[in-house]
């Protein structure tokens, strides 16, 4: 069996999407990945960096030397976690998600096209009152 050929195994999830050459994305939705995976990089790295953190509180310069055994830790457990699968599964994760994402931000725009519909009947109301009041003092 080639590499090309689809797995038809039930057990084994098939990709919908190409993560290596995946559709293009534009900039923003590139920077949105990047953040997805630097999240999960970072919450993989949790502990390290709670206790890098921690060292370096009321410390400026100092830090560098003083907390380096935690610095090299969390910088170690980083650069462990920073590799193109993780970068992968964030890709993964954002087209996974990127359904809902468009639903919601759909709705929002629909809420804020509703909102305006009425701000625009309040100040059509508004005039309207106004120049029945102007009518009335001639």
């Amino acid at each position: 069996m080639s590499s090309t050929t689809p797995q038809t195994d039930s057990t084994t999830p098939k990709p919908k999407y190409n993560l290596r050459n995946p559709l293009p994305l534009s900039a923003a939705q590139e920077a949105e990945v990047k953040q997805l995976y630097y999240k999960r990089v970072r919450s993989l790295c949790a502990p390290e960096i709670k206790a890098f953190a921690e060292c370096a509180v009321n410390r400026t310069i100092t830090a560098t030397w003083v907390c380096r055994e935690q610095r090299l830790a969390m910088n170690a457990c980083m650069v462990a976690h920073a590799k193109p699968e993780e970068e992968d599964r964030a890709r993964e994760e954002w087209f996974a998600t990127h359904e809902e994402r468009r639903k919601a931000k759909e709705e929002e725009l629909a809420k804020v096209e509703k909102r305006r519909e009425e701000v625009i009947r309040m100040m059509r109301e508004d005039q309207a009152r106004q120049a029945a009041a102007a009518a009335e003092k001639k």
